[in-house]
């Protein structure tokens, strides 16, 4: 049913976006190799995640058949919130994936695509029957780690991730999920360190990934208060 995260909307200022990213917008939107990102208004940074599916009508009909209510707008199939525990998730009927926007930088040392978008829970197992069960993406990776203190999973969509955290000491609760962090790749993790430290962005050194064969840096501004690494090297979920 999805085949893809079509592009993610951001509560922000889009000319930060673009000194982030690289990359030059274009009809309001900034496109990289795997995902775009559209610009609005909203209660959270991170504000909506927006799908592609190649028919709205069987995704609509399967969703239906699944327990989720839609709202078709236009060409959007918007689902309950209630359904998303209060994560704004939409449909929208694509068959490709545009271009990336035209990079304002050097190429290997602006982002090229997204390696995976965070949402935060307080109950994973509700998480899964929803991602997994519902969406019907697929569970890569449950892992609990007592030194992160969280219990993260993994659902590959496309060529990216949808992770979903959890805070073990929290406790399991009814409350809503929420849209949280991002994580970008660059070509060459160097390059892009040094052009947003040159830049005047709060970059922290480049360390090694979680992830055999990375290497990550955290973004502490000009993120419009989302939080963001950015992750370069060969490794993938």
């Amino acid at each position: 049913m999805i085949e893809a995260l079509n592009h993610l909307t951001l509560s922000g200022s889009a000319p930060t976006y673009e000194l982030l990213l690289g990359r030059r917008i274009a009809d309001g939107r900034l496109q990289t190799g795997n995902v775009g990102v559209g610009f609005g208004t909203g209660d959270q940074p991170l504000s909506s995640m927006v799908f592609a599916t190649r028919s709205i009508d069987k995704a609509m009909h399967l969703l239906q058949r699944r327990g989720v209510p839609t709202t078709l707008n236009g060409s959007t199939l918007q689902l309950s919130a209630t359904a998303s525990h209060g994560v704004t998730i939409a449909l929208i009927e694509s068959n490709s994936t545009p271009a990336p926007s035209p990079a304002t930088v050097d190429e290997a040392s602006a982002i090229s695509a997204l390696d995976h978008v965070v949402v935060r829970t307080p109950n994973p197992e509700r998480a899964v029957a929803f991602y997994a069960g519902r969406l019907g993406l697929d569970l890569r990776l449950d892992r609990s780690n007592p030194e992160w203190g969280s219990r993260l999973l993994f659902f590959r969509c496309g060529d990216l991730v949808v992770e979903v955290a959890h805070d073990l000491r929290a406790g399991v609760s009814d409350g809503p999920d929420h849209l949280w962090g991002l994580s970008w790749r660059a070509p060459d993790i160097g390059k892009a360190n040094a052009r947003l430290k040159a830049a005047g962005v709060d970059v922290s050194a480049p360390r090694t990934g979680r992830r055999p064969g990375t290497e990550v840096f955290s973004v502490n501004s000009h993120t419009e208060g989302v939080p963001t690494i950015v992750i370069g090297g060969v490794g993938r979920w």
